[in-house]
């Protein structure tokens, strides 16, 4: 069954009304890589009556009520991707092509569309059911934020778009739980993952520093040493199982900030893959014209879920969560044999992973009981010992999935950790020798991000050193399986701590150590929710409190990345 877009679907199926509208920026992209889809199908299996309606026009509201008011809730999302992000390059130039918009062209979707959706509905519909905003843009601009676009700090997204309530997160558990709130008439405030506007703070809630102080109305420089903490008190609280109600002062309200929920389990992941995706473009989207996202994940396997890197620039730990989640041999199997059945199935699965593949099968004990190590990182500066890092599960997924009548390929395309291959002293070089002989399309994705020791302390990322290592075996592997195989590295300039004088260093690196030229060269971009971006904004090691050089100007963070292409690309030619 697709999911109901239209009304003429939603007469079919023999509703009267629905009970929940969900909004997108993105087209229907009817995969488990899809947060519209995955959130649909997670409330039509719990028995909800759901519609969605993706990339609405703004300049009226016939788009918006086509499905009819819901009975529950407006669920909004600005999509995969933070609205601006997919709008505007690093330098703020306006994006010409959207792979989630039907015919390619960036014209469907408006910057802040969270807002821009939210405003439309209120318009819409008086009076108005309950309004959630969900997806990225929300949970990462659900505190107080600095926002690039604007060089400003901007207030939690709640207030700005005027909605009752933001889902964070993974929102499987906590849609769910919202619906069978209202449906039954029960509090709903104190559900975990969930925000919420209030006139008074909770008791033992934990306060951030208030907005009129992070905006820099009491003193910029006291503002910004403010934001640092309150960034710090934040990112102590993402642990289900050791986070405290958080409390921050909006004008005169409060935003409330729930616990995170529990990440779903392995056997909710495999439940959750069973359930019909139709792998394909809504019908409706697809009539418009090609929506080229689709090609990426139409045939991927996401075999789990959260990350141990905590990356500076990456905002996954505040998103999916640092404890590691994944899916049995089973499911995934059942998975790939039912690609064999679809039509547009040409015998390669096209990926196998998570947000770093090589996080398969393997957990640190104490993290579902205690979270995750507040003094400590799993991966940086090195890996940790408590942490049981074995290949071997991958493997042997891999081996049973390439063993599959009518699967012709396997690929790993999501990018690796070396650091992590090499701490697995047992299966760690049995991994490169497969991934070599069996899943690699000809290149295998390293991000290495930098060289020097100074940016990379600042990015949270292990010395170059590892690289390089990981380097040679997979060069010997290759050979040995007789194939011509190739490492993309992805670099970042301008990055918080990197000066020209860095970038120098990086070029150098990347000409006389590696012999290659970047493909995979960007500027660094402060998106909400990351401690880069904290430290961009405020100039301050998070570490240290000490300051910290960011190169603001435009013109000269384009420089830094050009320092790296052009003059690499000058050498090829």
């Amino acid at each position: 069954m697709d999911i109901p877009c239209t009304i003429a679907e939603i007469k079919c199926l023999g509703w009267s009304e629905v009970d929940i509208v969900l909004v997108s920026g993105d087209a229907l992209i009817d995969t488990p890589h899809s947060g519209v889809a995955v959130v649909a199908r997670v409330l039509l299996n719990a028995g909800y009556r759901v519609g969605v309606i993706c990339q609405p026009r703004t300049n009226t509201t016939d788009d918006i009520l086509r499905l009819g008011i819901p009975r529950l809730f407006w669920g909004v999302t600005a999509g995969c991707v933070d609205s601006l992000v997919a709008n505007r390059t690093a330098t703020g130039k306006p994006r010409r092509s959207d792979d989630f918009t039907p015919g390619g062209e960036n014209n469907r979707r408006p910057d802040r569309a969270s807002i821009v959706y939210a405003n439309l509905i209120r318009r819409a519909c008086r009076p108005c059911p309950l309004l959630v905003l969900g997806g990225v843009e929300a949970s990462l601009r659900r505190i107080a934020h600095f926002d690039y676009w604007s060089n400003s700090v901007r207030r939690p997204l709640l207030f700005d778009a005027k909605a009752d309530a933001i889902v964070y997160g993974m929102a499987e558990r906590g849609v769910v739980g919202l619906a069978d709130a209202l449906r039954d008439g029960s509090e709903w405030r104190n559900l975990p993952g969930l925000c919420y506007a209030a006139a008074e703070v909770p008791a033992k809630a934990v306060e951030l520093p208030a907005y009129d102080v992070l905006s820099g109305r009491e003193g910029e420089r006291d503002g910004k040493r403010a934001f640092m903490e309150m960034f710090r008190i934040f990112a102590a609280n993402q642990e289900p199982a050791t986070a405290q109600l958080l409390a921050q002062r909006i004008d005169t309200r409060w935003l409330i900030h729930n616990p995170p929920a529990q990440p779903l389990e392995g056997f909710e992941l495999d439940k959750l893959h069973r359930l019909p995706f139709t792998h394909t473009v809504h019908p409706h989207d697809a009539s418009q014209g090609e929506v080229r996202a689709l090609t990426t994940v139409q045939f991927s396997l996401a075999a789990h879920r959260g990350c141990y890197g905590e990356c500076s620039f990456c905002a996954i730990a505040m998103h999916q969560g640092r404890r590691v989640t994944w899916r049995s041999h089973k499911s995934l199997v059942a998975e790939a044999q039912r690609y064999t059945r679809h039509p547009a199935f040409k015998g390669v699965i096209s990926d196998v992973s998570g947000p770093t593949a090589n996080m398969y099968g393997y957990e640190c004990s104490r993290k579902k009981s205690a979270g995750a190590c507040s003094d400590k990182s799993c991966l940086y500066p090195t890996v940790c010992e408590a942490l049981p890092v074995d290949h071997r599960p991958q493997l042997e997924l891999l081996q049973k999935l390439r063993s599959i009548d009518g699967v012709r390929h396997v690929f790993v395309a999501s990018g690796l950790r070396p650091d992590l291959i090499e701490a697995d002293k047992v299966h760690g070089d049995s991994y490169i020798e497969q991934l070599c002989r069996h899943h690699v399309s000809g290149q295998l994705k390293l991000a290495p991000e930098h060289s020097e020791p100074s940016v990379l302390s600042l990015m949270r990322k292990p010395e170059i050193e590892g690289v390089l290592r990981f380097r040679r075996k997979f060069e010997e592997k290759s050979r040995t399986v007789g194939k011509r195989q190739y490492l993309t590295y992805y670099f970042i300039a301008a990055h918080p701590g990197c000066t020209e004088s860095d970038m120098i260093e990086l070029r150098k690196f990347a000409q006389k150590r590696l012999q290659l030229n970047p493909e995979q060269v960007q500027i660094f971009t402060p998106t909400p929710s990351t401690w880069a971006t904290a430290i961009w904004w405020t100039g301050l090691d998070p570490e240290s409190g000490n300051e910290v050089f960011v190169e603001r100007r435009e013109g000269a963070r384009q420089r830094q990345k050009d320092l790296l292409v052009e003059r690499l690309q000058q050498r090829r030619k």
